[in-house]
This record gives C-alpha cells, structure tokens and sequence, in this order.
C-alpha cells in the first residue's frame, strides 16, 4: 500500500501538471461518475489528506454540477484513494502513455499543458468541496500535514491501549501516513516488538515522532529509504527482508501475519517483552 509520503509525491505531481489549469475535458471510467463531464473547470490545487488525494476545483458560472446538481461558481473536490495499486501519471499533450492495460483507468484528465491519467483508482467521488470532512474528517494528524500533532497522536493511540501496535500504527484514524513499511521499520528502529499492547509501549511521544521524521525525509523521492541508503537492497532494516541477517545483530529478520498485514521484524531486537506504560 502506498505510504503518506508517496501520496504527497503523487499530489505534487498533479499539482505541478494541473494547476491553475482550465480543463478541455474528461473521461470518467467508473459508473458513479461516467456521465460526468469537466470541460472548463479549472483546477485550483492538488493536495493530499493522508492516504487521500484531493484534487480541488471550481466549476465555471452556469455550469451544472455532477447529476443535476448547481455547480456554477462551486468548489468541488475530485476525491480518490490509491489503495494498494492505485496510481496517477502526467503526461504531456501527445506523450505516449505508461504500458498498463486500458481496462484499469479510471478517469483522464486534459488540460492544454498536460493529462492527468489515474490508474486502478479507489473510492473516486466528486463532492463539494465544503464537505471534505465527510471523506477524511475521521482521520488522525497527518504527518506530513501543517496539523501534525504528536501529543495528538499519542492520544489517540494511548485511547485502546489493549491493541498491539503494530495495528494501532496502522489505524489512520490514529495518525495519517503510516503504512506497512513505515510501521516495520520504525517500531525496529525503536526496538519494540510489533506485537507489543500500546499501553505497554516506553515511549510512544518517540515513535510517533520517529515516524513522521522518517516520511518527511522522503518527501520529493519515491525511493523510500529509512536506513539512509538509497542503493538497491540497502533501503530499509527490516521490511521486505525476509530470512535476511539484521543489520545490528545478524539474526535472521522474520515475516508473519499481525492482523490483515504482513509484518518483518528481529526477534533479537525486537522482544517480546512488556515495558512501562505511558508516552
């Protein structure tokens, strides 16, 4: 699944291609909005919530909006969630296509200067944008946002302190951003056991701030790197490391299942051990 950071990557994307563009149309793929048409609206900005990608804009005066409703002079938000394969591209105007099959876009967008091209995308809505909230106001702070709030975080974390933390990490309604990569490799990094309770955890003030260092240092990047290292293989402690020897201690890293996820940690660094309670 993408992590936060890749998704603020994919939205300065759009940002830099779309932007104070007027668009000279649309196609939507998916039923919801397939009668829905974009030509002339401009596009006021690109920004991501999260996992969420939210694409602002504003429909031109006299203009219907999606289904009927008024739209002339609204904002609205074109709403979508990669998922685990989702993805947007731009292009230039007659640029040959990335080589995927046709059959997993979702919707294009053109403007004079560029297409915007979403792939296998997820939860696609058109909404105004007043209403934002309802697709993303349950979210925790978002690491990589201008609302970042450890103490926050830890509040919310420390609310089910009987969750390991390995899931709780993963729970956006704790803290926005952090996938499965990020969770295995911080919690090694912090030599915490993925399926330690949170209520057991040292210091989850230290996590929750190592987790959001770690993202903002791969803003602009789309190698992910926690160990410094951006050569091949040498990327991450833990994640994707299977049987390989941890780089402190030489234990072989291992992978099993916590919850719906699969998880990478050292059994040497990583014990399962209780510790005192508290962020």
């Amino acid at each position: 699944m993408p992590e936060g950071d890749t998704v603020w990557n994919t939205a300065r994307v759009l940002q830099r291609a779309l932007a104070g563009a007027r668009l000279t149309g649309s196609d939507f793929r998916v039923p919801q909005l397939a009668a829905t048409d974009l030509t002339g609206w401009t596009v006021r900005e690109s920004a991501s919530r999260g996992k969420h990608l939210l694409l602002r804009l504003t429909a031109p005066t006299g203009t219907p909006g999606p289904e009927g409703t008024s739209g002339g002079g609204r904002d609205w938000t074109l709403h979508s969630h990669l998922r685990m394969d989702g993805a947007w591209r731009a292009y230039a105007p007659g640029e040959r296509w990335a080589a995927r099959p046709a059959h997993l876009i979702r919707v294009v967008l053109r403007s004079a200067g560029a297409v915007a091209v979403g792939y296998h995308l997820h939860e696609l809505a058109l909404i105004p944008t007043d209403q934002e909230q309802s697709l993303v106001g349950h979210l925790g702070p978002d690491l990589l946002g201008k609302d970042w709030d450890p103490a926050e975080a830890v509040r919310r974390l420390a609310a089910q302190p009987e969750a390991t933390i390995g899931e709780a990490l993963l729970d956006q309604r704790n803290l926005a951003g952090v996938g499965n990569l990020y969770k295995c490799e911080v919690l090694f990094l912090r030599g915490v056991s993925p399926w330690t309770p949170v209520g057991a955890v040292p210091d989850l003030t230290g996590t929750v701030t190592l987790a959001q260092r770690l993202l903002a240092a791969n803003r602009g990047r789309w190698t992910q790197s926690t160990t410094g290292s951006l050569h091949r293989g040498q990327t991450s402690y833990v994640y994707g490391r299977r049987a390989q020897p941890c780089r402190r201690c030489g234990t072989a890293i291992r992978k099993e299942e916590l919850g719906e996820r699969v998880t990478y940690w050292c059994p040497v660094c990583q014990p399962e051990r209780p510790g005192p309670a508290g962020p």
